[in-house]
């Protein structure tokens, strides 16, 4: 007569879900968005076309083109996504707010059920944190910071102070230190919260010492993008000392 096994599941109905995730050619940081994820949840991550061009407004408009958008959305879809998310800051706010609108409707329109992108993400998060006050740092050139500057004013985010490391490649490799430091050089009393832009700079680690050092809330460009998808999910994203993840919890499912 077999045995019957008595064997204890964290939860043996969760059911596995799943995000899809539009990444640039050049994205290095897979690891820091899977520690934003729920354990229930998987990444369905591809790639953008590889391109030559320098971290600049051009590379930018080129990761924005609604073929290549389109394209990347449906090589995630097989896996059956809950939600496809277009994972790099320059590429959704280089186009303004129509843009930005733009790639959402290129994903939904090429089959995904729920879309949203890295700016759309932290327009939504600012919103939901009462935030109209932004300090901003980035790795990019001055030119690519001015047009994410112009695509949150859209929105009536003014920002209040902004640098960039002048970067026009190997993003991921800056440092902890580096990225504390230009934060650093930009806090203001007047900045209701800061952001880190691009979702090829490490953050995860960063954002709890800094809200606390700063006692503001500490936005950044994985960390926005992981929570709007999760939270279309009726998820929450996991962290601790991260003011987002609080105060934005996911509406119940």
């Amino acid at each position: 007569m077999p045995t019957e096994l008595s064997v204890a599941f964290v939860d043996a109905d969760l059911t596995q879900r799943g995000i899809g995730v539009v990444a640039p050619f050049d994205f290095a940081l897979d690891r820091e968005l899977w520690r934003w994820t729920p354990d229930n949840v998987s990444l369905y991550l591809t790639r953008m076309p590889f391109f030559t061009t320098p971290v600049t407004v051009d590379m930018a408009v080129t990761l924005s083109e609604r073929g290549v958008v389109r394209r990347a959305t449906r090589d995630v879809l097989s896996p059956q996504p809950d939600v496809v998310a277009y994972a790099c800051a320059s590429g959704s706010f280089v186009g303004g707010m129509l843009g930005e609108r733009l790639l959402v409707r290129t994903m939904v329109d090429a089959g995904a059920p729920s879309a949203c992108t890295t700016s759309g993400a932290l327009v939504e998060a600012l919103g939901t944190l009462g935030v109209r006050n932004l300090a901003i740092a980035t790795p990019y050139v001055e030119e690519v910071t001015s047009r994410q500057v112009g695509f949150l004013a859209e929105y009536g985010v003014r920002t209040v102070a902004s640098s960039g490391l002048g970067l026009l490649g190997n993003i991921w490799r800056v440092s902890y230190r580096e990225v504390v430091d230009i934060v650093a050089s930009v806090d203001t009393p007047e900045a209701d919260a800061m952001y880190i832009s691009c979702t090829n700079l490490p953050t995860y680690d960063v954002i709890e010492p800094l809200e606390q050092a700063l006692g503001k809330p500490v936005l950044t460009a994985n960390q926005v993008t992981m929570w709007s998808a999760l939270r279309a999910m009726g998820l929450d994203g996991v962290g601790t000392g991260q003011s987002l993840l609080h105060a934005g919890r996911a509406p119940a499912a």
